[in-house]
Protein backbone atom coordinates (compact mmCIF):
# COMPACT_ATOMS: atom_id res chain seq x y z
CA UNK A 1 0.00 0.00 0.00
CA UNK A 2 1.80 3.48 -0.91
CA UNK A 3 1.83 6.00 1.31
CA UNK A 4 -0.70 8.72 0.61
CA UNK A 5 2.05 12.37 0.45
CA UNK A 6 0.08 15.34 2.90
CA UNK A 7 -2.30 17.81 1.55
CA UNK A 8 -0.07 20.57 3.32
CA UNK A 9 3.38 20.60 4.96
CA UNK A 10 6.68 18.58 4.50
CA UNK A 11 6.61 16.89 0.97
CA UNK A 12 3.47 18.07 -0.52
CA UNK A 13 5.16 21.48 -1.65
CA UNK A 14 2.18 23.52 -0.16
CA UNK A 15 1.88 25.79 2.45
CA UNK A 16 -0.66 25.48 4.69
CA UNK A 17 -3.46 28.05 4.46
CA UNK A 18 -3.51 28.91 8.30
CA UNK A 19 0.44 29.21 8.60
CA UNK A 20 -0.10 32.11 5.39
CA UNK A 21 -2.70 33.54 7.60
CA UNK A 22 -0.24 33.78 10.74
CA UNK A 23 2.73 34.80 8.63
CA UNK A 24 0.80 37.30 7.38
CA UNK A 25 -0.04 39.13 10.71
CA UNK A 26 3.29 38.62 11.69
CA UNK A 27 4.47 40.87 8.57
CA UNK A 28 1.56 43.02 9.32
CA UNK A 29 2.07 43.53 13.09
CA UNK A 30 5.87 43.39 12.41
CA UNK A 31 5.63 46.58 9.66
CA UNK A 32 3.26 48.48 11.77
CA UNK A 33 6.01 49.00 14.21
CA UNK A 34 8.20 49.86 11.83
CA UNK A 35 10.34 46.98 12.32
CA UNK A 36 12.62 45.02 9.28
CA UNK A 37 12.67 41.48 9.15
CA UNK A 38 16.42 41.91 10.72
CA UNK A 39 15.41 43.89 13.90
CA UNK A 40 12.45 41.27 14.61
CA UNK A 41 14.58 38.65 13.88
CA UNK A 42 17.98 39.76 16.20
CA UNK A 43 14.62 40.21 19.12
CA UNK A 44 13.87 36.39 18.54
CA UNK A 45 17.26 34.66 17.93
CA UNK A 46 16.47 33.87 13.62
CA UNK A 47 18.12 35.18 10.79
CA UNK A 48 16.02 37.80 8.54
CA UNK A 49 15.63 34.83 6.00
CA UNK A 50 14.20 32.77 8.75
CA UNK A 51 11.54 35.47 9.79
CA UNK A 52 10.73 35.94 5.62
CA UNK A 53 10.02 31.88 5.62
CA UNK A 54 7.48 32.71 8.30
CA UNK A 55 6.12 35.88 7.03
CA UNK A 56 5.43 33.69 3.82
CA UNK A 57 3.99 30.50 5.56
CA UNK A 58 6.76 28.45 4.14
CA UNK A 59 7.81 27.66 7.81
CA UNK A 60 5.54 26.97 10.54
CA UNK A 61 5.60 28.66 14.22
CA UNK A 62 6.29 26.32 17.13
CA UNK A 63 4.72 27.32 20.41
CA UNK A 64 8.01 28.66 21.86
CA UNK A 65 8.75 30.66 18.92
CA UNK A 66 5.18 32.27 18.84
CA UNK A 67 5.53 33.18 22.59
CA UNK A 68 8.62 34.74 21.50
CA UNK A 69 6.84 36.50 18.69
CA UNK A 70 4.01 37.94 20.94
CA UNK A 71 6.89 39.43 23.41
CA UNK A 72 8.44 40.76 20.26
CA UNK A 73 5.87 42.26 18.89
CA UNK A 74 3.95 43.21 22.45
CA UNK A 75 0.27 41.45 20.95
CA UNK A 76 -1.32 38.57 22.63
CA UNK A 77 -1.19 35.31 21.24
CA UNK A 78 -4.90 35.63 19.56
CA UNK A 79 -3.67 38.25 17.91
CA UNK A 80 -2.17 36.20 15.13
CA UNK A 81 -5.33 34.15 14.39
CA UNK A 82 -7.72 37.24 14.63
CA UNK A 83 -9.03 37.98 10.97
CA UNK A 84 -8.95 34.57 9.78
CA UNK A 85 -11.41 33.27 7.12
CA UNK A 86 -14.00 31.06 8.08
CA UNK A 87 -12.81 28.76 5.08
CA UNK A 88 -9.03 28.77 6.48
CA UNK A 89 -10.32 28.09 9.97
CA UNK A 90 -12.24 25.52 8.48
CA UNK A 91 -9.28 23.27 6.90
CA UNK A 92 -7.54 23.16 10.73
CA UNK A 93 -7.31 19.37 10.98
CA UNK A 94 -9.62 19.89 14.76
CA UNK A 95 -12.61 21.33 12.22
CA UNK A 96 -12.11 18.91 9.17
CA UNK A 97 -15.00 16.61 9.15
CA UNK A 98 -17.06 18.99 11.37
CA UNK A 99 -18.82 20.99 9.71
CA UNK A 100 -18.38 24.90 10.87
CA UNK A 101 -15.61 25.97 12.98
CA UNK A 102 -16.10 26.02 16.87
CA UNK A 103 -15.97 29.37 18.60
CA UNK A 104 -12.74 30.20 20.13
CA UNK A 105 -12.62 30.85 23.93
CA UNK A 106 -10.59 34.21 23.24
CA UNK A 107 -13.99 35.48 21.65
CA UNK A 108 -16.03 35.45 24.83
CA UNK A 109 -13.52 36.59 27.01
CA UNK A 110 -13.73 40.34 28.43
CA UNK A 111 -13.58 43.00 26.34
CA UNK A 112 -10.32 44.70 28.57
CA UNK A 113 -7.82 42.13 27.30
CA UNK A 114 -8.99 42.58 23.75
CA UNK A 115 -6.21 43.86 21.31
CA UNK A 116 -9.00 46.45 19.79
CA UNK A 117 -9.63 48.24 23.35
CA UNK A 118 -5.82 48.58 23.91
CA UNK A 119 -5.42 49.93 20.37
CA UNK A 120 -8.91 51.94 20.96
CA UNK A 121 -7.77 53.22 24.24
CA UNK A 122 -3.83 54.19 23.01
CA UNK A 123 -5.17 55.98 20.24
CA UNK A 124 -7.49 57.91 22.63
CA UNK A 125 -4.52 58.72 24.67
CA UNK A 126 -2.69 60.41 21.70
CA UNK A 127 -5.37 63.29 21.28
CA UNK A 128 -3.64 65.97 23.10
CA UNK A 129 -6.06 68.59 23.11
CA UNK A 130 -8.48 67.88 26.08
CA UNK A 131 -11.38 69.13 24.48
CA UNK A 132 -11.00 67.05 21.79
CA UNK A 133 -10.52 63.99 23.53
CA UNK A 134 -13.91 64.92 25.74
CA UNK A 135 -15.69 64.96 22.57
CA UNK A 136 -14.26 61.64 21.22
CA UNK A 137 -15.36 60.38 24.76
CA UNK A 138 -18.93 61.57 25.09
CA UNK A 139 -19.62 60.77 21.10
CA UNK A 140 -18.61 56.98 21.63
CA UNK A 141 -20.25 56.41 25.07
CA UNK A 142 -24.21 58.31 23.13
CA UNK A 143 -22.81 56.12 20.05
CA UNK A 144 -22.71 52.80 22.37
CA UNK A 145 -25.69 53.85 24.52
CA UNK A 146 -27.75 54.07 21.23
CA UNK A 147 -26.68 50.66 19.88
CA UNK A 148 -24.95 52.28 17.22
Amino acid sequence: MAKSKPQFGRGSGKRHPVDVHVGGRVKQRRKLLGMTQTDLGDAIGLTFQQVQKYERGVNRIGASRLLALTQALDVSIDYFFEDMPSEVAAISPVTKGRGKAKKLPMDELDPMVKRETLELVRAYYKIEDADVRKGVYQLTKAMGAAGV
